[in-house]
């Protein structure tokens, strides 16, 4: 006969904080860049020329489409993000949302748009770059 394994109170709590966390850093992350998206937008499409990762005829084009995605991100559903997202969460061991999300923004929908001429870099190198920009927006003063 088979033991069933029973989650005990303590283990029960402990898986219930650290989902708890996840939540709110998600949040957080979210907020930041509702607060920011002009800004971010900006930040984020300098970074992916001047990296040489998007090589672009309008760099304001590419800011203007990556801002339209950080604006459906924060308006989207948990279930739409997770979607989105679902072919590149395991680029990364606990990628941050907003980072994976754009990534995958730029991999699968940018990469088509009419100013862009080419993406160069791996999937990660892509994740990488963005992720810089927004260590940077979640690590400036908090209110």
């Amino acid at each position: 006969m088979g033991k069933t394994f029973n989650v005990g109170h303590r283990e029960a709590k402990l898986l219930s904080k650290i989902e708890s966390s996840k939540e709110r850093e998600r949040g957080r992350a979210i907020h930041a860049v509702r607060e920011n998206i002009d800004m971010f937008s900006n930040k984020v499409s300098m970074a992916l020329v001047e990296n040489g990762i998007v090589e672009t005829l309008s760099k304001n084009a590419i800011q203007e489409q990556i801002g339209k995605s950080l604006d459906t991100l924060c308006k989207a559903e948990d279930f739409d993000i997770d979607f989105q997202i679902a072919p590149f969460r395991t680029l990364v061991q606990n990628p941050n949302v907003v980072s994976i999300y754009l990534t995958a923004f730029i991999l699968e929908k940018l990469i088509n748009h009419r100013d862009v001429v080419d993406v160069f870099g791996s999937d990660e190198d892509i994740y990488h770059c963005i992720q810089k920009e927004t260590e940077k927006l979640l690590s400036g003063p908090r209110r």
